[in-house]
């Protein structure tokens, strides 16, 4: 067994907050805040217990605005719950973020705090001393509105529904439609959720004009001439540059979009076509119907926990457990916010998936990945302090990309049919290599963006053009489907709710090859090293925890041409 199963039960453990803390008003929180910067911390001792006390406090406060932000997901039509989020985002945050600040600064004031020698604050400090250095009161309010109106995008595009025959339907649950045989029937339902997110694309990109001039405002304010330097330095990547980011963009395009292109002609002539649309890319060939791997989120559930058993009993149990504690919502449906996330919950140690599912191929991928951030979650529970929890998405991802290929071995749960499974592989591989194009695309135009914020509605609609057809090939035929093309990216969640928050799944996926590589030669040690690697949270740098796992983190041409070779072989298998 991978991990001790003690990790798995929920406790609420405080020693410096009463038990029955919870606050409805600033006032609440406001003692312990002062208690904190007004304390006397003489040596290293009361310094640890400094530490133990403000990340008791940080966590409480974490998984408060965590079941506001859950809660407001789930039913974007709720007023109580937008209330009860928006409160917190524009009354508490305002509240905490200068306080916050003046701990950084306690911290960095210290004599011994160089000297202090726990296992991850090293890592800690670099933070703290980032954050000081960037921090502006003037900031506080701006990046309330802007959390705040980051949120429109949930509540405009959660509405968002079709008619397919006679049936209101969400467009995640129209979009199974794409699959069928009926290429008429294709086009029409292609067309109709077209039309549908077109209703809402003038509104979309004045929303995306006010996010980019209050973001630009921000860097202006912490002294940076653009917001892509800010967030930066705002995530803490410490360990790579925007040009480690281009040199990622160059080699998948030379490497992976060759790759993609032949599996999307592969795909044309499987369903025999002699062009290829945009409503083809779904579509199953003649005779084949759509995989379904479950019947309902309940199955779904079920059928995960099976086959995360068969890889490790404590696998399986870490989604069990979220099944017991109802820390799942995993139905698509009219008024919920699109996408799907693990939240972590800090303080009860549990976290909470939520996610669109409609029986698809990709919402097991989905519900595997959320998985795979689920475990990182519990396992890295133990770790001290809340900065130790707090973790870069690059490791983040790697837990969840890893299993989503690691569990891939395992699919006979999910498909009785050994060619249902061995389609479902084959889908899966051949969305790992059209992922990396996408990813490039994504970051590629959010570099664009902020470093030219004074740009047009329709100067942004031709930046993300001519970013779509360089990372994409010619397989497609885009012919009178301008307006598709031109705003496909308002579909990208990230880009209106986290910015920059992109690239990271590119260097996790091509860390996840690697893991699933090393799996596939020697599983136990490749599970091992996994859970290993994921139970340093954020301890250590992202290069320390991608050689635990028994890997590199490395995005250079020759090793994304090794990777991707990697996936291409293991496809051209699954084709014998």
């Amino acid at each position: 067994m991978l991990a001790s199963e003690k990790l798995l039960s929920i406790s609420v453990k405080r020693s410096y907050l009463p038990a029955d803390f919870a606050f409805s008003s600033k006032e609440d929180i406001l003692p312990f805040f002062k208690e904190l910067i007004i304390r006397d911390v003489n040596d290293v001792s009361a310094f640890k217990q400094w530490l133990i006390d403000r990340s008791e406090l940080e966590a409480a406060l974490q998984e408060n605005v965590g079941w506001r932000y859950i809660r407001m997901s789930c039913d974007t039509t709720n007023k109580e719950y937008s209330d009860a989020y928006t409160f917190f985002v524009t009354e508490i945050q305002p509240l905490i973020a200068p306080l916050s600040n003046d701990l950084d600064t306690k911290m960095l004031s210290f004599t011994f705090v160089e000297d202090y020698n726990d296992k991850g604050f090293k890592n800690v400090l670099r933070q703290v001393r980032k954050r000081v250095e960037i921090f502006r009161p003037e900031n506080v309010s701006l990046m309330a509105e802007l959390q705040n109106k980051e949120q429109e995008y949930a509540s405009i595009t959660g509405s968002m529904t079709v008619e397919i025959d006679g049936e209101e339907l969400t467009l995640q649950q129209a979009s199974n439609f794409l699959e069928m045989h009926d290429r008429e029937k294709r086009e029409v339902v292609y067309r109709k959720i077209l039309s549908r997110r077109l209703q809402d694309r003038d509104k979309l990109d004045e929303l995306f004009n006010e996010l980019i001039k209050l973001r630009h405002r921000i860097a202006l304010n912490a002294g940076y001439s653009n917001y892509r330097d800010y967030m930066f330095d705002s995530l803490g990547r410490f360990d790579y540059s925007p040009d480690d980011c281009f040199k990622f963009h160059h080699a998948v395009e030379k490497h992976l979009v060759p790759l993609v292109q032949k599996n999307e002609e592969s795909h044309r002539k499987s369903i025999g076509l002699d062009v290829l649309r945009p409503w083809d890319l779904s579509a199953e060939p003649e005779g084949q119907k759509p995989l379904r791997p479950y019947n309902g989120s309940q199955d779904l559930i079920n059928k995960t926990i099976s086959c995360f058993n068969e890889m490790d009993p404590f696998l399986g149990a870490c989604i069990e457990a979220l099944k017991n504690e109802n820390r799942l919502d995993l139905e698509s449906r009219i008024g919920k916010a699109p996408g799907g996330y693990n939240y972590p919950l800090y303080e009860t140690g549990m976290p909470f998936i939520f996610m669109n599912s409609t029986n698809t191929l990709r919402d097991l991928v989905t519900m595997v990945h959320e998985g795979g951030h689920a475990v990182h979650s519990i396992v890295d529970g133990p770790l001290a302090l809340v900065d130790y929890k707090n973790l870069p998405s690059e490791v983040a991802e790697l837990a969840s990309m890893s299993m989503e290929l690691m569990s891939m071995e395992y699919w006979n749960h999910y498909f009785n049919d050994e060619g249902e499974l061995l389609r479902a592989k084959k889908k899966h591989l051949a969305d790992v290599l059209k992922g990396l194009p996408w990813i490039a695309a994504i970051d590629a135009f959010q570099h664009w963006i902020y470093l030219n914020p004074e740009h047009t509605a329709n100067q942004r609609r031709a930046a993300w053009k001519e970013n779509y057809i360089r990372f994409s090939g010619k397989a497609i035929n885009w012919d009178g489907l301008d307006d598709a093309l031109e705003n496909m990216w308002q579909k990208q969640l990230h880009l209106f709710e986290v910015p920059f928050y992109y690239i990271e799944y590119g260097f996790a996926q091509l860390g996840a090859i690697a893991v699933w590589r090393n799996f596939i030669n020697d599983k136990e040690t490749a599970l091992t090293k996994y859970i290993a690697a994921l139970s340093l949270g954020y301890t250590d740098t992202i290069g320390v925890i991608y050689s635990e796992a028994g890997i590199t983190f490395n995005f250079e041409n020759d090793y994304v041409a090794e990777l991707s070779g990697f996936v291409a072989s293991q496809l051209d298998l699954l084709e014998q």
